[in-house]
């Protein structure tokens, strides 16, 4: 498909909620209209809204004053795969792939490319319509900022910032009380939120899924702040992070979601084990949904406009398709979807950052 021949896009943000979303939605809806003259749709609820064609035109009154909000105007779902949906069949429950009625809703509203804002998860699907002839424009969210391509992602800073200040509250009720404070943030299986927050937190401790703990390491780091007369510890966890030998804590299983293991809980495991073992009183805090939400800050605002702006001039300037923009090198680009969907991008052990914590004492328990 011809750039020339694009009139109208349709806008969808899928997986889980992160700051930045309405950023991305209200710079593509307003280069699309002021720039290049086009309808613009939104599908809400993600691919759910491709499934039961759940969608509305998007005006520009529909996209003024939503650069700080938090969350997305179109709502989204992390359950919904149009290759493997659930469908109830004579009282049971049935799977089917409906990815052609998802295209055949598309085409009653005219709608010629999509911008599909999403994680790996909304990538690994938007590389499947894209095989099936729609033009698509990925855009990366995601707060673990674990896609591969991309040096960030929006929602990335929101979640290491609202991170960072509460571990800046806890320093003072874990000295208070001479405590292990036990602060669980957020990033499945990437230790980027860990690292980051934990750095700019002052932990003491970080422990990241790529890089599994032994407990002995972290009872010697926690004695020998005692013995210098630090009275208390931070420990910045990872929820995919796990023990030597050990596996992933998982929370809960979410039927039916693309992604089924939500991760969750370790905090409260090492509180268990870190207490047993330094017979210190530890208290866990799961910041969980927490990170998601509010006000994105000024970079991933930023941030999130460029990647939505840039979404759509590569698509109608240069016809590219297909592909997911990226930020790297400090520059704005794109690769193809195929080189993205259903990777991670873990922290690799040779970090900068990891070599900096290590440099000022701070344990990763290995």
């Amino acid at each position: 498909m011809k750039p020339h021949k694009i009139k109208t896009i349709g806008v969808l943000t899928g997986g889980g909620d992160c700051p930045g979303l309405n950023a991305v939605i209200r710079a593509v809806a307003k280069a699309a209209q002021a720039k290049y003259d086009l309808a613009v749709w939104g599908i809400e609820d993600g691919y759910l809204g491709l499934i039961e064609n759940h969608m509305r035109q998007l005006h520009p009154p529909d996209v003024s004053g939503i650069l700080t909000v938090g969350g997305t105007i179109l709502g989204t779902s992390n359950t919904s795969d149009p290759f493997h949906f659930a469908i109830r069949k004579n009282g049971s429950e049935e799977y089917a792939d409906v990815s052609a009625l998802c295209i055949e809703n598309l085409r009653k509203h005219g709608i010629d490319a999509l911008i599909c804002i999403g994680g790996d998860g909304t990538m690994k699907t938007a590389a499947k319509f894209a095989k099936m002839g729609m033009p698509i424009m990925g855009v990366p969210k995601t707060i673990d900022n674990d896609l591969v391509g991309t040096d960030v992602t929006f929602g990335f800073d929101t979640a290491v910032t609202t991170a960072t200040e509460a571990i800046d509250k806890l320093h003072t009720t874990a000295s208070s009380h001479h405590r292990i404070m036990i602060v669980e943030v957020m990033g499945r299986y990437a230790g980027w939120i860990a690292l980051y927050a934990g750095m700019a937190g002052g932990a003491d401790v970080i422990l990241l899924p790529e890089m599994p703990y032994r407990l002995d390491k972290i009872e010697q780091c926690v004695r020998q702040r005692a013995g210098h007369g630090k009275r208390f510890s931070i420990i910045c966890v990872a929820e995919g992070a796990m023990e030597k030998g050990g596996q992933m804590v998982v929370g809960r299983r979410i039927k039916g979601s693309p992604d089924p293991i939500r991760l969750g809980g370790i905090a409260n495991k090492l509180q268990y084990d870190i207490q047993k073992r330094t017979d210190i009183e530890a208290r866990a805090v799961i910041l969980g949904h927490t990170q998601r939400g509010g006000t994105p800050t000024p970079y991933d605002r930023v941030l999130a406009t460029n990647f939505g702006y840039t979404a759509i001039s590569l698509l109608m300037e240069h016809g590219v398709k297909n592909h997911l923009v990226v930020f790297k090198n400090n520059e704005y680009s794109s690769i193809p979807l195929s080189q993205v969907a259903g990777k991670i991008k873990n922290v690799p052990k040779d970090h900068p950052l990891i070599k900096a914590a290590l440099a000022i004492k701070t344990s990763f328990g290995v």
